[in-house]
């Protein structure tokens, strides 16, 4: 594994944070070595600082309509990127709808990797019974593809951001604990996790200190993946009418609604989703460089 160095049988706890630290400075350094990691890098920071200070860089109102303004092409002098059906500024909403699009899309990964990591941890770790149980669970979410999975849980639910994060982390859990089942189930018959337990240790310090550093980084970089698949399918809900509701702005919601306006002023329809494959891609070309610069071998 790539951070098996830092759990060596006998090793005192103080002894493994600096190897720790040092296999993450490593990383960080790989990943500064890659230009493309690093633009995908600028390009989200931009986009993350936008919706953070959206009230202080948003030229207009996102919220306020006119009828006289609507469908306006971009390049406008005052509405750089148009506006859309209700006469709204499109730059604006775009700014506003970023921290959304992105909050659905964090959101569902976060919390899925902590629920998945500890459930495949606790799986490969104790084995048996155990994982026989949470294994087969798992097994029932994968009978269903994630996008009908997302899509059932939300028609069920009904529209609304908790109800997007809910079922979006649902469709998360299983690859997740698949994976962390799997590096746990390897990491239990190592010789430095038998050596730990031949000297009394606790299973849970066990864990804490050979096994749940071990298992982190292939579910960080598992997980990272699934930002990108997250912000889509938040988006797709929202397409839907099963994730955001109106008037609030967020980007699939923002495709949704200039549809119908695709013939009459394409250049407006596109750009939310423009700004969804841009994002999209950027986080899977950071997934790819973060992937990359973990493997010890390379």
């Amino acid at each position: 594994m790539s951070q098996s160095t830092i759990a060596i049988a006998g090793t005192p706890a103080k002894g493994k944070r600096p190897a720790t630290r040092s296999f993450w400075r490593n990383v960080f350094r790989r990943m500064m070595r890659d230009p493309v990691t690093m633009i995908c890098l600028g390009i989200l920071m931009l986009i993350v600082l936008a919706a953070i200070f959206a009230p202080f860089i948003a030229p207009h109102d996102p919220y306020r309509t006119s009828m006289a303004r609507r469908l306006i092409a971009p390049g406008d002098a005052r509405y750089w990127l148009g506006t859309d059906e209700l006469g709204r500024d499109l730059l604006s909403r775009l700014i506003y709808g970023g921290r959304l699009s992105l909050f659905t899309g964090f959101s569902p990964v976060l919390l899925a990797t902590l629920i998945g990591g500890t459930l495949g941890i606790i799986a490969g770790y104790v084995g048996g019974a155990v994982n026989m149980l949470i294994m087969r669970v798992i097994d029932i979410f994968y009978a269903f593809p994630s996008v009908l999975l997302a899509v059932a849980i939300s028609g069920v639910l009904g529209a609304g951001i908790g109800n997007t994060i809910f079922s979006l982390t649902l469709v998360f859990i299983p690859p997740v604990a698949r994976v962390a089942e799997s590096v746990a189930t390897q990491m239990r018959n190592q010789d430095f996790v038998e050596a730990a337990r031949a000297t009394g240790a606790a299973n849970w310090r066990i864990v804490a200190a050979h096994v749940v550093p071990n298992v982190t980084s292939p579910i960080l970089s598992y997980s990272s993946s699934l930002i990108s698949v997250s912000i889509v399918l938040a988006s797709g809900l929202s397409f839907l009418g099963l994730g955001v509701t109106p008037p609030e702005p967020e980007w699939g919601l923002m495709l949704n609604a200039l549809r119908q306006a695709i013939y009459v002023a394409p250049i407006n329809a596109i750009i939310p989703g423009i700004m969804i494959f841009v994002t999209s891609m950027c986080f899977n070309m950071m997934s790819d460089g973060l992937r990359a610069a973990m493997d010890v071998k390379q």
